[in-house]
């Protein structure tokens, strides 16, 4: 990387300079206000965002889960999507150190043995032939060396651009680690969900299930008209339907979180996820916007992205100008093997030649403008990117903000509808109220009780979307090929690579 740098200093072509970091103070209008609920409302987990401290390596600990501390670690370890990522590292390396090669001087080897037939020997002294023809034998073994000098830089640029790209492997690799992450992390809250939203409708079918109950004995003495069991019946059995799709959605989800694991969908895990046992983060990193920059990794890809295109225009422009090919033969050539390493078969020759193009349909300068426009399109996707971080952001944390009041509200529903409903059940059973009081109240406690469950669930999966939009948080000394017990919090034990070149 070091040499890399010294010659491309001299080479041709734009040299690279990261983009600046956007003139930005924040990522919402205005002062940043923590996630508030109102002061009149149920009591609620409160939340705190903290302006300018760095988000934590294992973010996700902060859900004070076991068994979600130990399925990251899983997906992490098994998941092919990374071993995929790591490969893509290594071959981007070794294309960067084939490049290098051409630094040095191409040595190839040859021996080679050929038959001739002489048709008038006495004229070709001082073979040695009998007769009007003869057939000879002539071995000649020979070592060329060819050099071509990097005068305009333009192997130089080449390997910027090689070495760009392996840089960008490495962020694609931390993309795919945050991505695995955050993936495991939100599908283990919306299993979560859904074991709450099955419990919240198991609840209520208990429930209708005792009004039948108590209109069927109604209407066995006579006090309630068959309409009304028939109608409880109908509330009944519509509150089941519900179970099925709820049933077929979490074990769809079982299956999503065993392949997340690197696992078949025959070896399920064994963790398993509830809403009681996920901790809401009461303390919310907010990294200044500098820092997000940094460590966003798919921004961190696009400038390594910008960086390979900047140097391929000076690889496109080197194109154009002369070379310079140096090249020297040596060997020896004889009637037969043993005879091809005596004194006097030697030979050797020494040759530079110059090349230039001078007209070529102007192939080489549509080439050049066309790097140039490649580096004015990752230029244009650096900033997309860039825009698209900062709204990932914003969205969570406006998201959050909302959060708690739609939580309270949820709460508020519950209860509220709860009390409803049993005073109508007490009504009910007294003989003090219709049927279709029963049903209002049944209907309005389910649908409080599933979006109480849905509501602290987004309030989870905002907080895991923050952590995620923020860029996680990958340690500058995490490297390949133990970057998963660093990334996990053992200590490592080498630099990262894009450091120590």
């Amino acid at each position: 990387m070091i040499l890399t740098a010294a010659v491309s200093g001299c080479a041709v072509g734009p040299n690279f300079n990261p983009p600046a970091v956007p003139d930005v103070n924040g990522y919402v209008p205005g002062k940043l206000a923590s996630p508030a609920p109102e002061r009149d409302g149920p009591r609620v987990a409160g939340q705190h965002f903290v302006t300018g401290e760095d988000v934590s390596a294992r973010w996700w600990a902060a859900f004070k889960s076991r068994p979600l501390n130990e399925l990251v670690r899983q997906s992490v370890d098994h998941n092919p999507n990374l071993q995929a990522a790591e490969a893509a590292i290594k071959l981007a390396r070794y294309n960067a150190q084939a490049q290098r090669g051409l630094f040095f001087p191409q040595v190839t080897g040859n021996s080679t043995s050929a038959d001739f037939l002489i048709a008038n020997p006495g004229q070709v002294p001082p073979i040695p032939t009998t007769g009007p023809q003869s057939q000879y034998t002539l071995v000649t073994n020979q070592l060329a060396v060819s050099f071509v000098p990097d005068i305009w830089g333009g192997n130089s640029r080449a390997v910027e651009s090689l070495d760009a790209v392996t840089e960008q492997q490495l962020f694609q690799l931390e993309a795919a680690y945050l991505s695995l992450t955050s993936n495991v992390v939100t599908a283990a809250i919306q299993e979560a969900s859904l074991r709450g939203q099955l419990e919240a409708t198991r609840r209520i079918i208990a429930i209708e299930r005792n009004l039948l109950e108590i209109l069927k004995r109604q209407f066995n003495a006579g006090q309630a008209a068959k309409a009304d069991m028939l109608a409880q019946e109908a509330a009944l059995a519509q509150a089941e339907e519900l179970l099925p799709p709820l049933e077929k959605q979490l074990a769809q989800q079982r299956n999503l979180l065993t392949a997340l694991a690197g696992q078949l969908s025959a070896n399920e895990i064994v963790e398993k996820f509830d809403l009681a046992h996920l901790r809401l983060p009461a303390n919310l990193p907010v990294s200044l916007p500098g820092k997000l920059v940094d460590q966003r990794p798919d921004v961190r890809a696009a400038e390594a992205n910008m960086h390979a295109a900047s140097a391929l225009v000076g690889v496109a422009i080197a194109a154009r100008l002369p070379n310079i090919v140096l090249t020297a033969n040596g060997g020896s050539a004889a009637y037969n093997f043993a005879q091809s390493f005596a004194p006097g078969t030697g030979f050797y020759s020494l040759a530079a030649s110059t090349t230039a193009p001078i007209f070529d349909g102007f192939t080489l300068y549509n080439k050049q403008k066309a790097a140039e426009a490649a580096l004015e399109q990752s230029e244009a996707q650096y900033r997309a990117i860039v825009i698209t971080a900062f709204q990932n952001v914003a969205d969570a944390l406006r998201a959050l903000q909302t959060d708690a009041r739609a939580v309270q509200a949820s709460v508020r529903a519950e209860v509220t509808a709860k009390a409803s409903l049993d005073i109508v059940q007490q009504q009910l059973s007294a003989g003090q109220v219709n049927q279709l009081a029963v049903l209002n109240a049944q209907q309005t406690y389910l649908a409080a009780a599933v979006i109480r469950v849905q509501s602290e669930a987004n309030r989870l999966s905002d907080t895991a979307a923050l952590f995620m939009a923020l860029g996680g948080a990958w340690p500058t000394n995490c490297t390949t090929p133990d970057w998963r017990q660093c990334a996990m919090g053992e200590p490592p034990n080498v630099i990262r690579a894009a450091d120590a070149k």
